[in-house]
């Protein structure tokens, strides 16, 4: 039934190609050979998947029933070798557009999705950074005493502490229910009324419970919306559009900047409201978001996973490839994938409380779960969310006027936002790993610079001003490429499909959660040891931020999500040794079976 549909398309559904797709084949493997043969050969085996000869009347069904074409033409035990005879097509049958980044309509659309949701979320950042200067004075926690600066603390990180709390790990049971598109609807709108309500709130309390609110709605959006992106985009440029999340909420904070600066500077036009308007703007990008994510296909990967709706994961390939043949090859990789997770996990009697312990407990998602929480709590430890939380008030401890201040931190966005665009080609060039390595060690010696001209006597204010100024915009600028986009798609691609929602968004519940320690912390840390002391402080942890990255995180260039099985199949104790010895010791080592392991190694 199958086979005749499904089969003449993969394998070129000519004899003449046979030689390209198959070549001699040991004696173990004649078998297969010849049954392969035998179906090309097949009458009745028409290409329905060809471009110009598929039906829009044909049944997907009939074309997807995989388990039976494996079962009734006995491949079983040839597994491995039917699926690399499906992955390697001959070149006929590959696209002969040679632009990688020449996308479909449907993807388009994707990555348009995303970069809506983290507009959203990098203006929701920078909303309350320049009301922080306004709001603490009208609702009474405007002094410098422990009790005010803890509460203006906690309301800076309530979208953190909720993320990381409740909205992380109610993304897998909504992507469940819902779906990618429904959880990333359901996420804007909460995000949008939560934005809103927080502009008109007359209580520093009302303020902290829409902030609580909104940090669910963020979770919901960034989670799924990174996995969604990391499930549609082709491996050659999944690293690519993953940065189009890091660009586009640097975006978001650089308008959020300018917002907060115009606002400022219209008195007249605002008065008192000021602050109110600079956290209602940032509802903006979340209604178009609510209507553009349902003209987009859903995750062919969720359709697997949730009752293995075949037909449906290969009408929404077709969306999102190029040609037929290219949909039904990505769909055998996922149904391949789809049965590898369920013998891991014991799909039919998993439970939410399990798949959690699983993250730690079975040997391949546990090595990618240190790898992923590795790159977020590295991103944290960096400092770039406290410049992006407190720049205003660290430019006005720097003796900058508020309107200064106000500028400083809109020209520290814009070169967050512009900073992100050499991570497009970098991210698939020089690879994820590299990235973060090759940016950390400068970054740290910018912050350094940079608490020296805090530290330097008002007599010398002007030299100060230069020192600081542009040590903060070069820290952004080598931050934008590497330690910015990298954690979030690195978490968004190196779980298999059985656990990708729950573990990535405990990635982001990790990262989430130091923001929040950082944002409660940082107003008590810059009281002690003053703008010079604190900057120092995250020069030695963006030290520290390279050592585990360089001991723990795998590189991920270029593997499909199906191939990051045999990357994380090292185990982390052997991966750090190597890196120690190979890099540290130069020692000539063997390397492990694993692609990309070196700093810059394919």
């Amino acid at each position: 039934m199958i086979l005749p549909a499904l089969a003449p398309p993969l394998f070129v559904a000519t004899t003449q190609h046979l030689p390209n797709l198959f070549p001699p084949q040991p004696a173990s493997n004649a078998k297969l050979h010849e049954e392969l043969e035998h179906l090309v050969d097949n009458d009745s085996a028409q290409p329905l998947l060809d471009n110009d000869n598929h039906s829009a009347s044909s049944s997907p069904t009939d074309l997807l029933d995989l388990e039976s074409l494996i079962a009734r033409y006995n491949l079983s035990s040839h597994r491995d070798d039917f699926f690399e005879a499906v992955t390697t097509l001959s070149q006929d049958s590959v696209p002969s557009n040679n632009n990688k980044f020449h996308l479909p309509v449907s993807l388009t659309l994707i990555i348009l999705v995303v970069a809506l949701g983290a507009a959203s979320q990098g203006w929701t950042q920078t909303g309350i950074n320049g009301a922080n200067l306004y709001f603490p004075r009208l609702f009474g926690i405007g002094s410098d005493s422990s009790r005010d600066t803890l509460i203006l603390g906690i309301i800076n990180a309530a979208i953190y502490l909720s993320n990381a709390i409740f909205g992380s790990f109610l993304v897998a049971p909504v992507n469940d229910r819902f779906g990618r598109r429904g959880a990333i609807f359901v996420g804007s709108v909460i995000s949008f009324v939560a934005n809103t309500a927080g502009s008109v709130a007359q209580s520093w309390l009302a303020l902290l419970i829409c902030r609580l609110v909104l940090g669910v709605g963020l979770a919901l959006v960034s989670s799924s919306a990174n996995v969604y992106a990391a499930e549609c985009a082709p491996k050659e440029i999944r690293g690519g559009l993953g940065v189009v999340w890091q660009m586009f909420c640097a975006f978001g904070i650089f308008v959020g900047f300018a917002v907060n600066w115009w606002v400022d500077q219209s008195p007249e036009a605002f008065g008192p409201m000021r602050w109110r308007v600079m956290l209602a703007a940032a509802a903006l990008p979340s209604l178009p978001l609510m209507g553009l994510v349902w003209f987009c296909p859903e995750s062919p990967a969720w359709f697997v996973k949730h009752g293995e709706r075949y037909e449906n994961a290969f009408e929404s390939l077709c969306r999102i490839k190029h040609k037929k043949v290219e949909a039904a090859r990505e769909l055998l990789m996922v149904f391949q994938q789809k049965e590898q997770s369920t013998k891991v996990e014991e799909n039919q009697h998993r439970t939410w409380s399990r798949s959690l312990m699983q993250l730690f407990r079975v040997p391949r998602i546990r090595r990618a779960t240190v790898a992923a929480y590795t790159t977020m709590l590295a991103q944290q430890a960096c400092g770039i969310n406290i410049i992006a939380f407190f720049s205003s008030n660290i430019f006005v401890q720097a003796n900058f006027s508020p309107y200064a201040a106000e500028l400083a931190s809109t020209i520290f966005g814009l070169c967050n936002f512009l900073g992100a665009f050499p991570a497009v080609w970098t991210m698939d060039s020089l690879g994820r790993r590299s990235l973060m390595l090759y940016t950390l060690p400068p970054m740290a010696l910018t912050l350094a610079i940079a608490a020296f001209g805090f530290s330097l006597a008002d007599t010398q204010r002007k030299l100060s001003f230069y020192l600081t100024t542009s040590m903060i915009y070069l820290f952004c600028i080598l931050y934008s490429p590497g330690m910015g986009p990298v954690p979030t798609a690195y978490s968004a691609e190196v779980f298999p499909l059985s656990h990708r929602e729950l573990a990535t968004s405990s990635a982001v519940a990790v990262t989430n959660f130091f923001a929040a320690v950082l944002s409660l912390t940082f107003p008590y840390l810059l009281a002690k040891v003053g703008t010079a002391g604190s900057f120092l402080l995250y020069a030695v942890l963006n030290v520290v931020a390279w050592i585990l990255v360089f001991l723990l995180v795998p590189e991920t260039k270029r593997q499909s999500l199906e191939g990051l099985d045999e990357v994380f199949s090292i185990s982390t104790r052997r991966f750090a040794r190597y890196q120690v010895r190979r890099y540290l010791l130069r020692q000539d080592v063997e390397k492990p079976g694993l692609a990309g392991v070196g700093l810059a190694e394919q």
